[in-house]
């Protein structure tokens, strides 16, 4: 096991170190070019479509797919996790507080891939065996590449997004969950992992109806609130804000100057550590969230892409930058540094602000974020369990998966977490040879688009 884990590590490094940052961010920038900077310049109206649409009780969602701010609120409920609360501090530990700039480029570039996945996921989705709508990589992969080699890429994606989201990466957030819940309550973490997998299993066999229904009322209500408390956090610092911004970007240039305690840290490392904890939090390539965009009902494929940017901009933007302000303005950073896991990082930051309240208010954060993720990662591997093996298989996986939470709840195997994490690297290359495949497409429907320039999005 030691050996298998040590490898597993191994490939890991070596495709989180370069490899996947020179590939989201080559992919981010290419579309960016393609579509002519379309995240700025339709910036403003995917805020209206967002923000003019909030329902916290839209309609039901069924066979025919959800509405495409449900779609928006399933996508956010898996990007917003546990990541927003330790990835933004992995970065400053890793990388300096001049990570956090180059986190906002890989947002700010992985806007324009994620309108691209969602464009491309609303044309070539298609009714499965059940009669409900589906979409996702595995079905615009297929069109991009025909015959043998488009179902064999298209499988291999369907087999990794499936181990490393639904099964993996769900016991990863569980135990999340319980460490939490002990931390903070002293509760036992096998009985909160049976109450969120008991929680869990019911929202699974409730069907889209109920992922859609349950995610559109959580997701705008634990983002409120986690903003809330971290401005509040931020403000009873304010005076420290004016070096945070010197911190971030004197450190994107020159780490060893930004913040004492961080010798050795090179510019590279602030880019490698800032561009991968942003593009893996906000997932924009990675073929995650193109599953809840696919079933939007939309009139075209691009009303869904519009949206799409902002569940970036939300992600990274808004929630992964307010957990590193909070972290630098009570100077937790420079306190203790590179001494503190990235999630004790956070907590210790609340807590110096909030005394112990703070412990209590990362846990319920924690909570919610993990769990929404635990939602929206269980509905992206049914799609491609669907897939492979038709609608039938989808109660097995759910009762599978069921199984997981409370394993991952009780216990932290570490080969466990780090075959999560190559997975998930893994899968993004077959996603994105798709997107590359079909960037003349998600022209042509960007230029469409354009010309038919529909008033409004459902």
């Amino acid at each position: 096991m030691d050996q298998l884990n040590q490898v597993v590590v191994a490939l890991q490094g070596v495709l989180s170190g370069k490899i996947l940052v020179v590939l989201l961010v080559g992919t981010g920038i290419w579309f960016t070019i393609k579509l002519r900077g379309v995240q700025f310049v339709q910036f403003g109206r995917s805020l209206k479509a967002v923000f003019g649409n909030i329902k916290l009780n839209g309609e039901k969602a069924g066979k025919d797919g959800m509405s495409s701010f449900q779609s928006l609120t399933t996508a956010i409920a898996a990007q917003v996790g546990t990541g927003n609360l330790a990835g933004a501090a992995t970065a400053m530990v890793m990388g300096g507080p001049g990570a956090i700039f180059w986190m906002w480029v890989s947002a700010i570039f992985g806007m324009a891939t994620i309108f691209v996945e969602a464009s491309l996921a609303q044309k070539y989705k298609t009714v499965d065996d059940a009669g409900e709508v589906t979409g996702g990589p595995v079905y615009y992969i297929r069109a991009a590449y025909k015959g043998t080699f488009g179902k064999v890429l298209a499988a291999i994606f369907a087999i990794l997004i499936t181990l490393a989201l639904g099964f993996f990466g769900n016991m990863v957030q569980a135990n999340s969950i319980g460490a939490a819940f002990k931390g903070a309550f002293g509760i036992n973490p096998v009985y909160v992992g049976i109450v969120v997998a008991v929680l869990a299993g019911f929202i699974f066999l409730g069907g889209i109806g109920r992922i859609a229904s349950v995610t559109e009322k959580l997701v705008p209500i634990m983002a409120v609130f986690y903003i809330l408390g971290a401005l509040v956090l931020i403000i009873m610092h304010a005076g420290e804000i004016p070096n945070v911004f010197r911190m971030i970007f004197v450190g994107a240039f020159n780490p060893e100057a930004a913040l004492g305690g961080f010798a050795g840290v090179a510019v590279s490392k602030a880019i490698q550590f800032g561009v991968a904890r942003g593009l893996f939090s906000n997932e924009a390539g990675m073929g995650s969230t193109p599953h809840a965009h696919a079933v939007a009902k939309v009139d075209h494929p691009c009303d869904q892409g519009l949206v799409a940017i902002c569940s970036v901009f939300i992600d990274t933007i808004i929630i992964l930058n307010l957990t590193a302000f909070a972290v630098m303005c009570t100077g937790q950073l420079k306190e203790v540094g590179q001494s503190l896991t990235a999630a004790e990082l956070t907590q210790a930051a609340f807590v110096s602000g909030f005394g112990s309240f703070g412990a209590i208010f990362i846990a319920i954060c924690m909570f919610f974020f993990a769990f929404s993720t635990i939602i929206g990662w269980y509905f992206f591997g049914e799609k491609n369990v669907r897939y492979l093996f038709g609608a039938k298989a989808t109660k097995v996986y759910a009762a599978l998966v069921v199984v997981f939470i409370v394993v991952g709840s009780a216990m932290k195997v570490e080969l466990v977490w780090n075959l999560s994490d190559l997975f998930n690297s893994l899968m993004v290359i077959p996603n994105v040879l798709g997107l590359w495949a079909l960037s003349n497409v998600a022209k042509d429907l960007y230029d469409d688009w354009k010309v038919k320039s529909p008033a409004k999005v459902k």
